[in-house]
Parts: structure tokens; C-alpha cells; sequence
């Protein structure tokens, strides 16, 4: 079974294409330029994605595709119509190739979206599930809306099988961003005002979300599903970090500072988002997938950690 990658060298590609092979599938890797081929992976540069990409030689003998390339998430956007943008790559240029997927012959195609389809955020105790109604709140999340809504469409009028994974954040050797510099705090024992948070939050290992799309690939009743996954266990930022200092070897430095006072400060620094991020409850039921396909998570959230501190090769 031939299998083609999209965004196959960021965090999730790059360790799903190892993966991939070292389970025996064929691998074509996808990437924007194709500056070396390592020698490992069937690797092709489609150039920029979106509704006039060329799929053709890419897609030729493909069996599945698995559709990771996005505009993600941007922290200081810059754009004059972010929603245009992200339209532009994750709406038009995913149901381009889905389009192209098809008529290549091609059998499923799993598309990973996103959890801010549902949200950003749930009340205590009240998970989200795939039967709850979407509520994205920023650009990107309505992208990844409208493109799991056109691909369903597709699905429907083909026969094209369309899988859709909704991940909440995910952390492991390689992550980025707000996490990547919570880690550097940790390991750094920089005190930490964070010491008073109770609220609950699902993550997913890079080990696991590899894991899932990998059951997608082959499980026959994971076809034109929506799943919802995650680790299986929530945390408070107060517990997250505490993980995080014992998976770096180092002492956990909390300040237990009210949230009430985080918020305020947030709001005057306009670090509000950030610091919603840290405080509120976003919860993932994930019993589908369980229930379904019978996917357990292999990656307990400390080894996650601590492979996301050490550097571990291994998804």
C-alpha cells in the first residue's frame, strides 16, 4: 500500500512518514520544495497548495492520503483578510486535492483538522464530542470547517472515503510555540505563576495522534468518520507542569497565583488569549475512537514528556 503525506516535514509528517515505513507501507512524501531527497522516502515538491496545485505525479500509484499540509494557526497574523488566507490553503487547496485524489484512483483520504472546529474552549466536565455542533472562533477554525464540510460533500458525490481527525494540541520532540516555550521555562526552573490552576485540558502525544492516522489508514470502519482524539488524560496547567519538571529531571517552581489575577494581568499586557489558554477547560471525549476502532493510546502523557524534552526520535 502506497501511501502520500502532505506536509511531510513538519511535526506530525516527519515523524508519520518514519513510521509509516519502518511498518513496511510505501511512503511519498510531500513537501512544498524538494531541496534533497534523503534517500529513505519517495519524496516530490508540489510547490505552494491550493486550488491550482498539480497533484498528478504525486499522486500516481497513491492508495491513501494522508492531508497534513495547512496554514496554521497564526500567533501574530499579519495578513489584511486572515480568512481569505486560510481559505485559500485550507479550504480550497485540501478539496483541490481530494478532487485530484479521486480521479487518481485513490481509496481514502484522512484529513487532519482541527479541535478549534468544535471550539475553544468547554465548560467543566462537559467534553467535546464529534455530535456537537461547531463553534469555531478565529479564522483558522472556520477554515478547517468549511474544508471538512466541502470534503464530505466530495465523499458523497465519489465514493472517495474521507476520514477526518479533529487533534487538540500536540506536543512531542520538535513542538513549537507557546508549548515549546512553557518546556524551556520548565527546564530553566524559572518560577512559575501557575500554581492555583484547576482547570482541565486535553492533549495529544505525537505518538499517538501517529498512531491513530495509522489505524485510519487501514481500519475499514474508520471510513467517512469523524474522530476526536487525545491522551486520554486531562490536566490542569498546575499538573502539566509538574509532569513537565519531573520529565525534565529538574524541581517544579509554582507560584500559586489566583487566575483571577492571571486574567487581569493577561487582559493588560494583551496577552489575554495566552492566558485563557492556561486557565480555561478544553476537554476531548474520544470513546469513538475507542469504541469504533478499538485505538487505545500507547503514549501516557509522562513519556510523551519526556520524549518531547529529550529529543526522542521515536513517534
Amino acid at each position: 500500500m502506497k501511501i502520500l503525506v502532505t506536509g511531510a516535514n513538519g511535526l506530525v509528517g516527519t515523524a508519520l512518514c518514519r513510521r509509516l515505513r519502518e511498518d513496511g507501507f510505501a511512503v511519498r512524501a510531500a513537501v512544498r520544495t524538494k531541496l534533497a531527497n534523503p534517500g529513505a522516502f519517495d519524496v516530490i515538491g508540489v510547490g505552494d497548495i491550493n486550488e491550482l496545485t498539480d497533484w498528478e505525479t504525486a499522486l500516481r500509484g497513491v492508495d491513501v492520503v494522508v492531508h497534513l499540509a495547512a496554514r496554521v494557526h497564526v500567533m501574530h497574523e499579519r495578513a489584511a483578510n486572515p480568512l481569505a488566507e486560510f481559505r485559500h490553503i485550507n479550504v480550497q487547496g485540501s478539496l483541490q486535492l481530494a478532487q485530484s485524489a479521486y480521479a487518481a484512483g485513490v481509496k481514502r483520504y484522512i484529513y487532519v483538522s482541527s479541535i478549534k472546529v468544535n471550539g475553544e474552549s468547554t465548560m467543566p466536565e462537559h467534553a467535546f464530542t464529534e455530535l456537537d455542533m461547531p463553534n469555531p472562533q478565529d479564522a483558522y477554525g472556520q477554515s478547517k470547517l468549511e474544508a471538512e464540510t466541502g470534503l464530505r460533500l466530495i465523499a458523497a458525490s465519489t465514493g472517495l472515503q474521507v476520514v477526518i481527525i479533529r487533534p487538540p494540541l500536540v506536543y512531542g520532540p520538535g513542538v513549537k510555540a507557546n508549548f515549546a516555550e512553557l518546556m524551556r521555562a520548565v527546564q530553566k526552573c524559572w518560577p512559575l505563576p501557575l500554581g492555583a490552576v484547576h482547570n482541565k485540558r486535553s492533549l495529544v502525544a505525537l505518538g499517538n495522534l501517529v498512531d491513530f492516522i495509522i489505524t485510519c489508514i487501514t481500519h475499514p470502519k474508520a471510513a467517512n468518520q469523524t474522530f476526536l482524539i487525545s491522551d486520554g488524560q486531562d490536566l490542569s496547567t498546575t499538573e502539566l507542569v509538574r509532569c513537565m519538571a519531573h520529565a525534565a529531571g529538574v524541581p517544579a517552581r509554582l507560584l500559586p497565583v489566583p487566575v483571577w489575577a492571571l486574567e487581569w494581568a493577561g487582559r493588560l499586557l494583551g496577552k489575554g488569549e495566552t492566558v485563557q489558554r492556561l486557565t480555561g477547560n478544553l476537554q476531548i471525549d474520544s470513546s469513538k475512537a475507542r469504541d469504533l476502532l478499538g485505538w487505545e493510546p500507547k503514549v501516557s502523557v509522562q513519556e510523551g514528556l519526556r520524549r518531547a524534552f529529550a529529543g526522542d526520535s521515536q513517534p
